[in-house]
């Protein structure tokens, strides 16, 4: 039950505001910094075990960052079948649209556990597409922090259970290597990732329809999801037809009185 419940609040934490959070989930959560630089020459290891600089998964493609580690036995797996669920329903595809660059928090963990994830998580998404644009990485203590201090990302070790107690989310980020969106949870909606994916590529990707989809929609980065741009108008259009009505009515009223 504490599990359970200390899930629902990981994932919740990014939203919770000005809310008085329990003493465990003080100083976690994510602060959006969007347009910030990512460290591209921040050291990390691949899934071979081979040390490349962050940097290598940018410079043509927008770039799915998500933070977690591997060993983790709940929310991270959450978050990551999350993101595969959101992208299966997409045009936009790994490797050739975008990259998805997963990256351990943990720095015990070696290429081997990334390697397990990368298996895993790019056959749950297609069992033919092959590991193209999925990244798994670790790294040095220093190269997380530089990481996870550029992207707001705030968590800690629990020294009793070793869990790391972090919030729930994912970011996409521009070729360049900088903010664009932040998505939070652990269900990513198929609309959400991919207008942050568009608007991350400066809208390179997709097609026109989603152009214009861009235009009905708003992003609202206290949520981390697009709302419906076209009902905010039609709310705020009848908002003032309402205020219009009572005017005429008002003035006729004051003219009747005249009469």
């Amino acid at each position: 039950m504490k599990k359970s419940l200390l899930l629902a609040l990981l994932v919740v934490a990014p939203t919770f505001g000005a809310v008085q959070l329990p003493r465990v989930l003080e100083g976690i959560g994510i602060d959006q910094r969007l347009n910030s630089p990512l460290p591209l020459d921040a050291p990390f290891r691949d899934e071979t075990g081979a040390t490349v600089p962050l940097g290598k998964y940018f410079g043509r493609r927008p770039v799915l960052l998500a933070p977690v580690y591997y060993r983790c036995p709940m929310l991270c797996s959450q978050i990551l079948s999350g993101v595969v669920a959101g992208l299966r329903p997409l045009s936009l595809r790994p490797g050739k649209d975008f990259e998805i660059v997963v990256f351990s928090i943990d720095p015990s963990e070696g290429a081997e556990d990334a390697a397990a994830k990368r298996e895993f998580y790019s056959r749950s998404y297609s069992r033919t597409a092959g590991t193209a644009g999925w990244h798994f990485l670790t790294g040095t203590q220093s190269s997380i922090d530089r990481l996870t201090n550029a992207i707001g990302f705030h968590y800690r070790r629990d020294p009793k259970s070793g869990m790391f107690i972090h919030a729930s989310g994912v970011m996409a980020v521009t070729p360049e290597g900088r903010l664009a969106r932040y998505l939070y949870g652990v269900e990513y909606q198929p609309k959400d990732l991919k207008l942050g994916l568009i608007e991350a590529s400066h809208n390179r990707i997709g097609s026109r329809v989603d152009q214009v989809l861009l235009f009905c929609y708003h992003y609202d980065p206290s949520t981390g999801k697009y709302s419906l741009l076209v009902l905010n108008l039609l709310k705020g259009v009848a908002s003032v037809t309402v205020v219009g009505g009572f005017l005429v009515l008002a003035f006729l009223w004051r003219r009747d009185l005249k009469a």
